[in-house]
């Protein structure tokens, strides 16, 4: 019988593999167990953003005007539904688009609880 050594694994090796395993698992076994974001968290993060566009974090470009300021605190808000709502054509001065805003809100709550984003632009169209 042949003599098999063990492979020597170091505390760096299963370290490494405890966080592949553990990234997989949250992010599909618990992507969909998550709660979805609430209107205070929503309103909470949004609140932070204008704070950090204010400080000048977001770069001058974001306090040129109020319509600047809302585009940058979207996509700081949440990028992927910055991108998919409103990446191809932005807010424009004194623009109200509610249809958007709620495509928005409700791209974040299917972002919040690990649910795909296909579908959500125009899907409030009236």
């Amino acid at each position: 019988m042949a003599n098999k050594k063990p492979i020597p694994l170091n505390s760096s090796s299963v370290f490494l593999v405890f966080i592949i395993c553990a990234l997989f698992l949250s992010s599909t076994v618990l992507a969909k167990s998550r709660r979805p974001i609430s209107e205070a968290e929503v309103r909470q993060k949004k609140n932070e953003c204008y704070a950090d566009v204010e400080s000048g974090l977001w770069g001058w470009q974001c306090k040129s005007s109020m319509t600047a300021k809302e585009n940058c605190a979207l996509r700081c808000l949440s990028t992927p539904c910055y991108e998919l709502i409103y990446g191809s054509d932005p807010l424009e001065e004194g623009e109200k688009d509610l249809i958007r805003s709620q495509e928005f809100k409700f791209c974040m709550h299917k972002l919040s609880t690990g649910e795909s984003l296909e579908g959500i632009k125009g899907s409030f169209d009236y």
